[in-house]
């Protein structure tokens, strides 16, 4: 089965880290940047995620991401810059539509919270490849059911693409106009929703049916063509992260 292929092979310091250390940071971007509620804590982590994208040689693969967020977070400022039930101040107008300091900052941070986030996952998603990610969470003691999971989340993206792409050709030979305006596309995503689900449904059953083939309710002890032991360095950098966090959570408290 094709598996969802996000990771980028450039062979950088990136790649060959290890991907707890990758998820460490994850926590560490978003906690921090959460704990302490600043505006320059989700700066200074939305800066180093981007220096790592770029040394890592993959911004280019973050920016579709990025213009898509865009959209959401203008609409984001929209509603609270006008609505928000704090507003008092206002900040600016623009014609009758009157935007408010409250809803303006309350935007501006989840916004900068929803960019973090992004970028702190970009850097994990397009780095680590999902079959070694799998194999390190069961070597490091997890269970495989587990792993199964995160290797289906990988899958099924482009398992429903392709289903939904096979469809589509089938129904345009049948004649069913699926491009064209707004309306036109609507009406041919439609009729595609219950097929594609069914077939996610059978797909599941079959999955099921090979899995218990294969033995993996087995409790012996498997063995790995690869050991994903973390490195020095990877140790180093997840013990400097959890003080980072231990540190923030104690600045939180005294201050």
């Amino acid at each position: 089965m094709k598996s969802i292929s996000l990771y980028v092979d450039k062979d950088t310091y990136l790649t060959r880290m290890h991907p707890f250390t990758k998820l460490c940071y994850i926590v560490t971007a978003i906690a921090a940047s959460l704990i302490t509620g600043k505006l320059w804590a989700f700066g200074i982590f939305i800066g180093i995620s981007l220096v790592m994208l770029i040394s890592g040689k993959i911004m280019k693969k973050v920016f579709p991401l990025i213009a898509f967020s865009f959209t959401i977070l203008i609409t984001i400022f929209l509603i609270h810059g006008l609505f928000n039930h704090e507003n008092a101040n206002i900040m600016f107008q623009f014609g009758p539509l009157k935007f408010y300091r409250e809803g303006m900052m309350y935007a501006l941070r989840i916004s900068c919270n929803v960019l973090n986030m992004l970028l702190a996952f970009a850097v994990f998603v397009l780095t680590t490849k999902p079959v070694e990610l799998v194999e390190d969470l069961e070597q490091a003691g997890f269970s495989p059911k587990i792993g199964y999971v995160i290797s289906s989340v990988f899958q099924i993206v482009p398992q429903m693409s392709g289903t939904m792409n096979t469809i589509m050709d089938a129904q345009r030979s049948r004649g069913l106009e699926t491009e064209g305006n707004l309306v036109t596309r609507a009406k041919s995503f439609l009729p595609l929703i219950s097929p594609v689900v069914m077939s996610s449904l059978i797909n599941t059953r079959e999955r099921a049916i090979a899995l218990e083939i294969r033995g993996f309710e087995a409790g012996q002890k498997k063995t790995y063509l690869r050991e994903g032991k973390m490195k020095n360095s990877d140790r180093v950098l997840c013990l400097v992260m959890a003080m980072v966090i231990a540190g923030v959570i104690v600045m939180r408290i005294v201050l």
